[in-house]
């Protein structure tokens, strides 16, 4: 009795299958770039200075739908036409990641103090908005939650529409606590960060700190700490991905 030799698999059936992998990771490819462009990006965050409300090893979502998009919002913001497409304006207060005007590759986080048309001035570390303070409530002193060994004054600012956050104030007297009014022009933001005696933001020049921030700098506004890693963390060391700042999972962006 004769046995038929087994059949050799089909050569065009392996390549069907290699074919529709291959697709499928280019969708996959396409879809996550696709969200990361239009809808949600995240961030790392690498310095002290929107401290208390955001640390360094911060992993944070950053909504790119809420003011639109511009050429900020895509990979290496390729050099093509300014300006912003659909979206609502940044209010005062947000929490804003945006390109550095003097080297669009940095990206940098700040919160939003002055809109276009406010004239903005800091007076003995008060922030003054149009004239009028903008109100302060003087909490305790803590130690700088990046730097144990620098004490700092826990400050609440309460903004005119009811909006909150805490900042830190180093103490008095120092940079950045006395600056002359300066009127925001159209379609340009006045930006600072919380830990207001550590950031260099549009107190300074933009050769140093931000300058005055351009609309179509901006990237999005940050929504959430999905998760928080202690310095020191990376992709490449294995043994310190559990090295998480527990208390700051899903914390919401004031």
């Amino acid at each position: 009795m004769t046995q038929t030799p087994p059949r050799a698999p089909s050569h065009p059936s392996v390549l069907r299958e290699l074919r529709e992998i291959a697709l499928t990771l280019v969708f996959a490819v396409i879809l996550a770039l696709a969200i990361r462009i239009v809808l949600f990006q995240p961030f790392t965050i690498p310095s002290s200075s929107m401290e208390p409300g955001l640390v360094v090893g911060d992993y944070i979502v950053v909504s790119k739908f809420a003011y639109g998009w511009s050429t900020a919002s895509l990979p290496l913001s390729p050099p093509i036409r300014p300006g912003r497409l659909m979206g609502g304006q940044p209010r005062r207060g947000d929490v804003v990641v945006f390109r550095r005007p003097s080297d669009p590759k940095q990206v940098w986080i700040k919160r939003v103090v002055g809109l276009p048309g406010d004239t903005v001035q800091v007076r003995g570390g008060a922030v003054f908005v149009n004239g009028a303070a903008v109100r302060q409530t003087r909490l305790d002193v803590v130690a700088d939650h990046d730097a144990p060994g620098r004490t700092v004054q826990r400050v609440r600012e309460t903004l005119a529409d009811g909006r909150s956050y805490v900042t830190y104030d180093g103490g008095p007297n120092l940079p950045g606590d006395d600056t002359p009014p300066r009127r925001v022009p159209a379609g340009q933001y006045l930006m600072m960060g919380d830990n207001r005696d550590n950031s260099l933001d549009s107190r300074w020049p933009r050769e140093i700190g931000v300058g005055l921030l351009p609309a179509e700098n901006i990237v999005g506004r940050a929504e959430m700490v999905l998760a928080s890693w202690k310095p020191g963390a990376g992709l490449f060391k294995p043994w310190t991905w559990l090295n998480l700042q527990w208390d700051r999972f899903l914390v919401r962006v004031r």
